[in-house]
């Protein structure tokens, strides 16, 4: 079975998972039949996806009749024979409880067509297991959803000890097919990735506090302002349910061993059904404001703890080859909103320093969760998790956040490369594309750049305010990130070669500074632009209130900035910021013809034509007085005699820079 030869999804379950992966699902175009056991519970989950796409109407994501087109394809159902007769894929979303899933399992296997995929959306339950109790293994899998299912990216696509391959293939399409990411767990292991990286850390977090060694507090300031992450490690739980992180413990517990055991800190609250959020109070009071996280409160003890605890995650993850150290940073990034995956952010805080501090614990406790995997030995004596790659293809373009790429025709393409948190800009990506700007200007094969967003969702969406906020919101570090993306895109602007953006999707705030500075801008009918800084009380701060009036003019400019609205390129090209429009199925031919074709223009010639400009924004004299010099200059290059040497034979010029 091809993914084209898909038509009807049945999902199993209306619940909060269930009604979204439906909602997914007919989104993309499929036949749906949502079914469970009550018609009240159905029509629940029925009335939550019309909502959800008026919701989405109401934003302009999608426009009244694909809503109303979407909901009719979902039917809603309780007949359990009716729901999956005619299915072509079934995705089961019941409750997360072995003993329920294998029932649904038993009266699925009658009912169900021969050809018909079976994927379960447990979160961390055993594949094989629940296979076994079809008769079709090879035709079952993991598809676990992230909560939710409209919005999350990842697809976790996991393998059973039964799975074809070809099963897995065909999910991973459909998966794609659906607007998701879906990441290959190689192998059937409680968690599977997302959770196994998240779960073992909120029990560490836990068991710091308990020794008494530690704060709630002191925890989730190391975890949120040092490390950097999305949230505190109580602040999650409580925002996921204290309840569900200690569900899945238990049974990580029950089949991994006593490394997984539940700290009593999480007992207690369960117990006391103080379960989070959802029950008003949790590790916080959230009748009294809820998780107040100080910034400054943690300490380099307590990174490297929670840090040595992900480190030895991800190794036993690759030791026992559940996933590469890639999938396992690009689903945790997908999944969880880390700002970097937990791979390269152990590798970055120093392999041979965690091994120490996990060496340390476990002699101090003896608790099995200290002793070191194989695997993390291993990868400390090898440079971390990345150092045994290959770097040497990469020469000078190896960067963690960009890619540089040559598609020929002296065109140097530089990929912001960040889908997971839509191509938004970091201290690291500015770092990177410092480096390579410079690195570009050196290389003789290169002479234009053009610069695009990995996916089709973003060019950059902006600042990565996580990423941002990681340092506690200290205005000296605030002046110095200003300064930092102010200095790396003036490198671009002043760059000595002709800049393309190419836009396709988002291109807002620190995105649409970068932009700002090339020399054209393209963009897709899709895209949208615009500064919104304000609507953070905020105001550009990467040279967008300098160089923006620059190309718009002063009035537009202000408009852009103060109302902080989203512009559709049509007006933008009006206002005189893109110099063209185009077509998705013609976009990425577009950009990379229109650089080419500045890559063939005279380089010494473009190099002085820029600098001119750039001198006589403020200064009329000043870029008259450089524009005469390079006038001057120019007579006397052997660019000026092969263009006219091309010019009076009606030909077309071979400028090499000389």
């Amino acid at each position: 079975m091809d993914v084209e030869d898909i038509n009807t999804i049945a999902v199993l379950g209306a619940g909060n998972m269930g009604h979204g992966i439906a909602e997914v699902a007919a989104l993309a175009g499929y036949e749906v039949n949502l079914r469970d056991i009550k018609d009240e519970f159905v029509q629940n989950g029925y009335d939550q996806i019309e909502w959800s796409l008026d919701k989405l109407a109401e934003k302009d994501q999608i426009s009244d009749d694909e809503a109303e087109a979407t909901l009719d394809r979902v039917t809603p159902l309780v007949d359990f024979e009716e729901a999956v007769s005619d299915a072509d894929f079934v995705i089961e979303a019941v409750p997360e409880k072995m003993e329920i899933k294998k029932d649904v399992y038993g009266e699925l296997e009658e009912y169900a067509p021969d050809e018909a995929v079976f994927a379960t959306n447990t979160s961390s339950l055993s594949i094989t297991e629940l296979s076994e109790v079809t008769e079709r293994p090879e035709r079952f899998c993991g598809m676990h959803f992230f909560n939710p299912p409209v919005r999350m990216q990842l697809v976790e696509v996991i393998s059973g000890a039964h799975t074809d391959d070809e099963v897995l293939d065909l999910t991973e399409d459909l998966a794609e097919a659906m607007g998701k990411s879906p990441v290959r767990v190689r192998k059937d292991s409680p968690g599977f990735i997302v959770n196994r990286i998240l779960v073992p850390l909120m029990n560490e977090a836990a068991w710091m506090v308990e020794s008494g060694e530690y704060t709630i507090a002191e925890v989730d300031s190391a975890t949120k302002f040092d490390i950097g992450l999305p949230m505190g490690s109580f602040e999650l739980a409580d925002q996921v349910g204290i309840d569900v992180g200690y569900h899945v413990l238990e049974y990580m517990h029950d089949v991994l061993g006593d490394a997984y055991e539940p700290c009593p800190l999480l007992a207690e609250k369960v117990e006391d059904e103080k379960l989070g959020k959802k029950t008003g109070e949790g590790f916080y009071d959230y009748d009294d404001g809820g998780a107040d996280i100080p910034t400054d409160a943690g300490n380099e003890d307590a990174v490297h703890r929670l840090q040595a605890v992900m480190a030895n995650e991800v190794a036993k993850l690759v030791g026992n080859d559940v996933a590469n150290p890639d999938a396992i940073d690009e689903a945790v990034m997908l999944g969880a909103g880390f700002p970097e995956g937990p791979a390269k952010m152990t590798d970055d805080a120093g392999l041979d320093t965690l091994v120490e501090t996990l060496e340390s614990l476990h002699d101090e406790t003896g608790a099995e969760r200290y002793e070191v995997a194989d695997y993390l030995r291993e990868a400390a004596d090898e440079g971390g998790f990345y150092g045994g790659d290959d770097d040497s293809e990469s020469g000078a373009y190896d960067y963690d956040t960009i890619r540089v790429e040559k598609p020929g025709e002296m065109v140097g393409k530089v990929v912001l490369d960040r889908p997971h948190r839509m191509n938004t800009i970091s201290d690291e990506l500015l770092d990177d594309l410092g480096d390579a700007v410079d690195a570009l200007e050196e290389d003789d094969e290169v002479r234009a750049l053009l610069l695009v967003g990995e996916g089709d969702k973003a060019f950059s969406a902006g600042a990565d305010v996580q990423s941002m906020t990681a340092g506690g919101g200290d205005p000296l570090q605030a002046v110095e990130l200003s300064k930092t993306g102010q200095e790396t895109f003036g490198k671009l602007e002043a760059c000595p070669m002709p800049v393309v953006a190419a836009i396709d999707g988002y291109c807002l705030g620190g995105g649409m500074e970068l932009a700002t500075c090339a020399d054209m801008r393209l963009a897709t009918e899709r895209s949208e632009m615009g500064q919104p800084e304000h609507n953070l009380g905020l105001l550009p701060g990467w040279g967008g209130t300098q160089r923006l009036k620059h190309i718009v003019g002063e009035g537009r400019a202000k408009e852009i900035i103060f109302t902080a609205d989203r512009f559709d390129p049509e007006t933008m090209a009006d206002y005189g910021f893109l110099n063209e429009v185009v077509d998705v199925s013609e976009f990425e031919d577009r950009a990379f013809e229109l650089a080419a074709d500045l890559a063939g223009g005279p380089p010494i010639a473009q190099k002085y034509t820029k600098r001119a400009m750039l001198a006589g924004r403020d200064d009329t004299d000043a870029g008259l007085a450089v524009e005469s010099q390079a006038f001057g200059q120019l007579m006397n290059t052997d660019d000026l005699m092969e263009g006219i040497t091309a010019f009076m034979g009606d030909g077309e010029p071979d400028f090499q820079g000389k």
